[in-house]
């Protein structure tokens, strides 16, 4: 893991907090993590967690008023900024609302809405736009591992969703093998790394090399305190997207302090 590259662990909530609930989430977090002397730096890791639409006001509020280390993103964005688009919300009000990153292609949205690779790169772009950083999710199903192979599916998604884009964009790759999410069974750590460096080098074909090694690669899917440590070891892994460990704020801390786990 290269010494440039800040670890981000991130928790995405989905639809299991309201607002009350996620105001007790982050704070009760963000104390356990100080209790333990973490490090939100390049020493320890960057903790972002992402909440539901109506949760972000409170998230916001909570976060400038007690000056909390832990940041906070969206788990989607419009392609639109403005306009007669209802039930859209536009990357300028999540900027307004002080969020850092937005989670663009979840594979949930990307089955359950239909979400195409072409409608994400409008996302993407959309959310670099409004200074937000996307944390594009690519991954494949058990199916596309079979008939594809490994790495050829996210690599294409990757490759699709970041058209259009030159320079040095500042973007998050999530890689979530669809096969793992919610099973219990993660990819091994091999796994994760092999699809974590063609999707680097892709990065690199796309925009420099440079680019590419300041790029956050994390792995989503069934990730764990018990096996945090052994995916973060492996050098083009640099963080995670937690998913239902996430809900449960000592897991949670534990796995941001993976450091911890390190040897154990």
């Amino acid at each position: 893991m290269a010494v440039s590259r800040v670890p981000l662990i991130a928790g995405n909530w989905k639809m299991n907090l309201d607002h009350l609930q996620a105001i007790a989430t982050v704070q009760k977090l963000a104390w356990t993590l100080k209790d333990a002397n973490h490090d939100f730096d390049a020493k320890g890791s960057e903790v972002a967690v992402f909440p539901p639409f109506t949760d972000l006001r409170s998230v916001q509020t909570l976060v400038s008023a007690d000056k909390l280390d832990v940041v906070y993103g969206a788990q989607d964005v419009s392609e639109h900024d403005s306009g007669a688009y209802t039930g859209e919300i536009s990357g300028a009000f999540l900027k307004a609302l002080e969020c850092t990153y937005v989670i663009i292609g979840h594979s949930e949205r990307r089955t359950l809405h239909g979400e195409t690779d072409e409608q994400l790169a409008r996302k993407v772009a959309a959310a670099i736009r409004h200074g937000l950083v996307p944390v594009l999710c690519v991954g494949e199903t058990a199916e596309d591992l079979e008939q594809h192979g490994p790495s050829a599916v996210p690599v294409a998604q990757l490759r699709a969703a970041l058209e259009g884009l030159s320079g040095s964009p500042d973007i998050v790759v999530a890689y979530e093998p669809v096969w793992a999410i919610g099973s219990g069974q993660a990819a091994t750590p091999e796994q994760a790394e092999q699809v974590a460096a063609k999707l680097r080098e892709t990065l690199a074909e796309l925009f420099g090399q440079e680019t590419a090694d300041a790029t956050r690669i994390l792995y989503g899917g069934s990730v764990k305190a018990s096996n945090i440590a052994s995916l973060m070891r492996e050098p083009n892994v640099d963080g995670a997207l937690v998913g239902g460990a996430s809900l449960d704020v000592a897991e949670f801390a534990s796995i941001a302090r993976f450091q911890k786990h390190v040897g154990t």
